[in-house]
């Protein structure tokens, strides 16, 4: 028998317990294994008597659950980078196995987290930290450990694909399909972790370090967030053949790892641009098998819970067979950091100028001496206040240059406020599998 022990009864923390006691016996039939939840930990007592679980299986206290004896995997469901932290390293120190969703913690501290656990002896299983039910980790880590990993384009944040999908299928603003996810529960009272960019960054972080081998930092990912899309940037890229996407890129060029989240377009016919709602997709390049393509459900008590429960009996299977899996090594030595300045890309950008001649020439002017060339242009909208929209696709360019070309621009006297500018990301390659 394996005993587990979980840390917090909240959604996710639900959504496992119940998969583990309903599904006893399915499991054990599929893998031979009887896994029980030997306790659970949780400071609201209400959800303890909502689930049903025994009070001589409860405990108010982490430590105490930890410090268990007939306990061997611990699974840390709270969250955050605090209390987190010490119950999971206090887990490893003390020779326990752990499980864990929590996509923050790995990202700020999974290095060291890592390391103590490979000191320790133990393991640590984090499939639930990216995509929830979507098995990308492993697909990463064990289905594609033959490849050499060039490519991740990455939709993993629902809320943020929720209201994208929104304003492209029912022309809301950005406002409006906000409020409409937070009354339908796919956003929180305070999205600014969804909507800023920085819960799909954390999760990059996670499979950028799984794919390349590098200990990346968060301060290494350019973040990007999607407050500032408005309707009009929608239209022009449905009118251009592309819709706008909350990516998640991870590339690894000449020894060079880029990796940023960011508002991008995405050419219709890739498959990743079909994306919509809440669900999350990965698409992975590897040298030798190819694009290949997770999706799914990234969110939720069950799906969630459903990963938690997949890495339970897979240590549970080693456990019972006393193979510990070895720590994918991380390799520093040739590598650095691409830096979005850096980085080569077609942009889309949007000026509200004075409608008169000469403003489309004195544009182009300064983009060509940045040696930024146009693929194409369009000048049509309704005008508002003598201004209207002029949109330019660019042909690639360095985000350095056209920076310092869309300064000159924004300060001409005849553009009012400041341009919009956006990347065009081709994903790799059509995104076609056929």
């Amino acid at each position: 028998m394996i005993r587990v022990g979980i840390i917090g009864l909240g959604t996710v923390g639900r959504g496992t317990y119940r998969i583990l006691e309903e599904h006893r016996a399915l499991i054990a039939r599929k893998t031979g294994l009887d896994i029980v939840v030997a306790g659970a930990a949780e400071v609201d007592a209400g959800r303890r008597e909502a689930l049903g679980v025994r009070e001589e299986r409860f405990f108010r206290d982490s430590s105490d659950l930890i410090a268990d004896p007939g306990i061997d995997i611990i699974v840390e469901l709270i969250g955050g980078t605090g209390p987190a932290y010490t119950y999971i390293t206090g887990a490893l120190e003390q020779g326990k196995w752990v499980v864990t969703a929590n996509k923050a913690l790995l990202a700020e501290k999974g290095n060291e987290i890592f390391d103590l656990a490979g000191q320790c002896g133990c393991e640590v299983g984090f499939e639930a930290s990216v995509c929830g039910g979507i098995p990308v980790i492993r697909a990463i880590r064990d289905g594609l450990v033959g490849n050499r990993i060039d490519y991740i384009l990455g939709i993993l944040n629902g809320t943020s694909n929720y209201i994208l999908s929104s304003m492209s299928e029912e022309g809301l603003s950005f406002d409006r399909a906000l409020r409409d996810a937070q009354l339908a529960g796919f956003a929180e009272a305070d999205p600014t972790l969804d909507i800023g960019g920085l819960d799909a960054a954390h999760k990059l972080c996670i499979l950028t370090r799984l794919a390349f081998g590098y200990p990346l930092a968060m301060s290494d990912i350019g973040i990007g967030g999607i407050s500032s899309i408005e309707p009009v940037d929608v239209a022009f890229a449905k009118e251009f053949g592309y819709r706008i996407k909350l990516l998640a890129i991870a590339k690894e060029e000449d020894g060079a790892i880029e990796a940023r989240v960011e508002p991008a377009m995405l050419p219709v016919k890739h498959v990743m641009s079909n994306v919509q709602g809440v669900y999350n997709a990965v698409y992975v390049m590897g040298d030798r098998v190819g694009p290949t393509l997770y999706y799914g459900r990234g969110a939720g008590g069950d799906p969630t819970g459903s990963a938690v429960v997949s890495d339970i009996v897979d240590m549970a299977s080693r456990k019972r067979a006393g193979c510990v899996k070895a720590g994918r090594r991380l390799l520093e030595e040739g590598r650095r950091i691409k830096r979005s300045a850096e980085t080569v890309t077609p942009f889309y950008m949007r000026f509200r100028a004075e409608d008169g001649p000469g403003v489309l020439s004195k544009v182009s002017g300064i983009l060509a001496q940045y040696g930024i060339s146009i693929s194409a242009v369009t000048q049509k909208g309704r005008k508002e206040h003598d201004y209207v929209p002029i949109v330019m696709l660019t042909h690639e360019a360095a985000e350095a240059h056209l920076l310092r070309a869309k300064g000159e621009i924004d300060a001409l006297p005849f553009i009012e406020g400041e341009s919009v500018h956006m990347r065009i990301e081709e994903g790799g390659s059509s995104g076609s599998f056929v």
